[in-house]
């Protein structure tokens, strides 16, 4: 099992956590972007830069990607593929992705372009608080404990 991050737009401070995590249960972690990205010194953790463009850097983690694996992206469409790979999926705010709600984000997903295409202006996220590093550490331990295998 190897964990994968969405790298471009993933926080700091989620990076962070996940640093600390790969290292605490001994997991490959890979940070994958279309820039450099400095990472700790560590056997567990390494970044993979791919070249610039659409879609290259969701392409490259799908393409690598094995059964069981975790993919940190808020990427809702790169989700919906890990979904349908039968790996695990969630959010910086450590929101899960699973079959059970995929399609209905991936239809808010278009609904919102579709409203933003028309010239109305939706915002974005709000920034990240400690409540929601918070809640993405505690749904990492909890995702983690749940797909571990058992040693």
């Amino acid at each position: 099992m190897q964990i994968w991050v969405d790298a471009d737009a993933c926080p700091k401070v989620i990076k962070e956590i996940l640093y600390r995590a790969a290292e605490r249960v001994e997991l490959p972690l890979i940070l994958v972007s279309n820039q450099y990205l400095p990472t700790p010194p560590s056997r567990f953790i390494r970044s993979v830069q791919v070249e610039s463009g659409f879609d290259v850097a969701d392409n490259y983690i799908v393409a690598q990607l094995d059964e069981g694996d975790l993919v940190i992206t808020a990427d809702i469409p790169l989700a919906a593929e890990v979904i349908e790979a039968k790996a695990h999926a969630i959010n910086p705010r450590g929101e899960r992705y699973t079959v059970n709600n995929i399609r209905q984000r991936l239809n808010m997903r278009d609904f919102m372009d579709q409203i933003r295409s028309s010239g109305v202006h939706t915002g974005g996220p709000p920034p990240m608080n400690q409540a929601d590093r918070q809640q993405f550490a505690n749904a990492l331990d909890s995702l983690l404990r749940q797909i571990m295998p058992k040693q």
